[in-house]
């Protein structure tokens, strides 16, 4: 009987990427966690307030969550005060997003935790790392056409 070749987790690059994301994710939780935001309302609050992104499905798509997803949290952002909807004049269906003073307010008091948070990976890489990390990263993405549920 041939011996079966056996699958070694430590190795693999999809549970090193996992595990080097959930150390920066975790870090992260932890100082949005007391302004009231997580991962996905932090992205939200980007999208609109330093992206310019007014269209829910422009803020999914840079987000990269479905569009579930994104009409959530912007469900709750709403109830919390941290967005404003309002929808078309002439086409109901279509929606704007802006942030409140509220929201503002957060992406100003989140900004500085989320430098934090990359600065950390930053300082144990060197600039070209940084580099060739970003652009192996891109290509391991490629062809992935699929929006997550959650981030």
């Amino acid at each position: 009987m041939q011996e079966r070749e056996k699958y070694r987790l430590q190795q693999s690059l999809g549970y090193q990427m996992s595990i080097a994301s959930r150390q920066q994710e975790r870090r992260l939780d932890i100082g949005l966690k007391p302004l009231g935001l997580t991962r996905i309302t932090w992205c939200v609050l980007l999208a609109v307030g330093n992206e310019a992104l007014v269209h829910p499905s422009k803020i999914a798509e840079f987000v990269g969550i479905d569009r579930t997803a994104t009409s959530r949290a912007l469900r709750q952002m709403e109830a919390d005060g941290m967005i404003a909807r309002t929808t078309g004049s002439d086409d109901k269906r279509m929606t704007a997003v802006r942030l409140t003073l509220k929201g503002e307010s957060l992406l100003e008091k989140g900004t500085p935790l989320a430098k934090s948070n990359n600065a950390i990976l930053d300082q144990r890489l060197d600039a070209n790392e940084r580099l060739e990390l970003r652009r192996l990263l891109k290509k391991v993405q490629q062809g992935e056409d699929v929006a997550l549920s959650r981030l």
